[in-house]
């Protein structure tokens, strides 16, 4: 049995998206800036998954730029704003970003910007007394992720957008994570910037958005022929965008039903899990991703995420770790740093995400499957009877 649960890294497009980009390809494989017709044609391709995208998140059409990912939507959100002042300024991220925003920031950093990285809770959550206490008077950018893929934390983004823009700092979330599994309403919710990825909602990888508040303005990080409104120059990648479109199309049409799905199968895992006493739930369990389910081993010695990762593959399920390999030395997961966990601890985080062809079964197996390997990696007192 082969069990895929690593949604939140990728997800397998669809086959609806995978037809279209084909006939794309074959069809209308002009370049969207030409004048004549076959321009014209690709042209109409592009505005429509513009039109489909902006849907899933009730924004207007010409608030979104097209990019080449969430990672480049990130840094043009972040980098876009900071390139618009002579002078350094003040960025806050939180302490558990991703490391397209957490990377940025550490170049702004070194650079001369004041950066503030906001501590969360021992669930992962950014507290909004936190972030009114780290308001400066220059305070441009605050920049906190909507849904945090290792742990599974949803942040309460409204209450935090509604501080940042009342300080007059701008406001960005990644919701790479959210967009598609969640609502997302621009017009309801306060942020000013807006992250989103095709992959992660069964589109092709190599396309992704940023959406832009009308009036914010930013610096581009591309020179070059001016396409998407003279943010993102460059030809745009059509077939990505239009498998983009489509899938964003049957996610907003899929969800209220496929989110509810996925948090019954997710509560599911958590409580097959729940006798394992040397399993501990990281990330908030109410305030979660639908999809989402993440532990650490806090008490072990020698057993890593990385190490349950390779059996599980071994035993035909894939899931992932938290932690970082570099050089062949393993290094704690910096998130479950920031929350609190030990370096120790820190090793062991493993995270399995849910999807469209998760079942019951899978979860019932993958269950088993793990506490058979847990019984064999750890001692007998720490494993539940399989």
């Amino acid at each position: 049995m082969q069990i895929y649960l690593d949604y939140s890294a990728t997800t397998p497009p669809r086959p609806e998206v995978i037809a279209l980009m084909q006939a794309t390809l074959q069809a209308e494989w002009g370049n969207p800036s030409s004048l004549h017709q076959w321009g014209n044609r690709a042209a109409t391709v592009l505005e429509r998954s513009r039109l489909q995208i902006a849907a899933l998140l009730n924004a207007s059409p010409d608030s979104l730029v097209f990019t080449a990912g969430g990672t480049e939507a990130d840094n043009l959100a972040i980098l876009g704003v900071a390139q618009s002042y002579r002078q350094p300024q003040h960025l806050i991220i939180s302490s558990v970003e991703h490391s397209a925003i957490a990377v940025p920031a550490s170049q702004l950093e070194a650079r001369g910007w004041q950066v503030s990285r906001l501590p969360v809770s021992r669930t992962g959550q950014v507290g909004p007394a936190d972030l009114k206490q780290a308001l400066r008077d220059n305070t441009t950018l605050v920049s906190i992720i909507y849904g945090q893929s290792e742990v599974g934390t949803l942040q309460p983004i409204a209450e935090l957008g509604a501080i940042a823009q009342a300080h007059g700092a701008l406001f960005h979330t990644d919701a790479v994570q959210v967009a598609g599994r969640l609502p997302i309403d621009v017009q309801q919710l306060p942020v000013d910037l807006l992250s989103v990825s095709s992959h992660k909602i069964y589109g092709p990888q190599g396309a992704g958005a940023l959406y832009i508040k009308p009036g914010v303005s930013l610096t581009p990080l591309l020179g070059g022929g001016g396409q998407e409104f003279g943010l993102r120059s460059g030809t745009q990648a059509l077939p990505n965008i239009a498998g983009f479109g489509l899938a964003a199309e049957l996610a907003a049409q899929e969800m209220p039903a496929e989110t509810l799905r996925l948090m019954h199968l997710r509560n599911r895992l958590f409580s097959l899990l729940a006798d394992v006493p040397e399993l501990a739930v990281t990330g908030d369990r109410r305030e979660r991703l639908p999809h989402h389910v993440s532990f650490c081993l806090p008490h072990t010695e020698g057993l890593s995420g990385k190490t349950l990762v390779r059996q599980m593959n071994l035993a035909g399920i894939g899931i992932s770790a938290g932690s970082a390999c570099h050089s062949g030395k393993l290094s704690p997961s910096p998130v479950l740093q920031a929350m609190g966990y030990r370096d120790r601890a820190a090793l062991t985080g493993i995270r399995l995400t849910l999807g469209r062809r998760t079942t019951a079964a899978d979860i019932d197996w993958t269950a088993m499957v793990l506490k058979q390997v847990l019984a064999r990696s750890l001692p007998a007192k720490f494993v539940a009877p399989v």
